[in-house]
């Protein structure tokens, strides 16, 4: 389980790339990247290339996504329309991130290949108590988070998303 700030681009209406710092501060390192594509442009990939990208719903809705609220002297209620805004976009989303830099390992340099990441989809996959941490260290609540997103609508998860937490036959 890493910590993976994205700081994202908006190329397209369909296309969105980021990249991912294992912190927010000044020296924070460069660890990733991920895209995130429209369902449109996810069905139109091949069966094989689906399977590398995930789905956003389990993030989104339990709260474990944010975006920081940049600074105190914006009212938190404008700020939390402004996320769940774009929380409503972000969950109809794929993305598919590659991890450059293995700084769970304990790696001092980004060295070996890049490795195909993933999201959690289910409360059984993560430890709670870093999400309870990072909340504390960016003044957020993902309890609260959750509670505000229960109007946001889940799209249909196409079957060949989330393959890392798919038994194989």
């Amino acid at each position: 389980m890493v910590e993976a700030n994205h700081y994202c681009a908006h190329l397209t209406d369909d296309v969105r790339q980021c990249i991912l710092y294992d912190g927010p501060g000044p020296n924070a390192r460069l660890i990733g990247i991920e895209y995130m594509i429209t369902p449109k442009l996810y069905e139109g990939l091949d069966a094989d290339e689906r399977k590398l990208w995930h789905s956003h719903v389990f993030e989104v809705k339990s709260g474990m996504l944010i975006m920081p609220q940049p600074s105190p002297l914006v009212p938190q209620a404008l700020w939390e329309k402004a996320e769940n805004k774009e929380m409503e976009q972000t969950i109809t989303l794929y993305g598919k991130i590659y991890h450059l830099w293995q700084v769970d390992r304990g790696d001092k340099l980004p060295v070996g290949p890049p490795q195909l990441m993933t999201s959690f989809t289910d409360w059984g996959q993560l430890d709670q108590k870093v999400i309870d941490e990072r909340d504390k260290r960016m003044g957020s609540d993902w309890r609260r988070k959750k509670e505000i997103r229960e109007y946001i609508e889940v799209p249909k998860i196409h079957p060949d998303a989330d393959q890392t937490w798919k038994k194989k036959d």
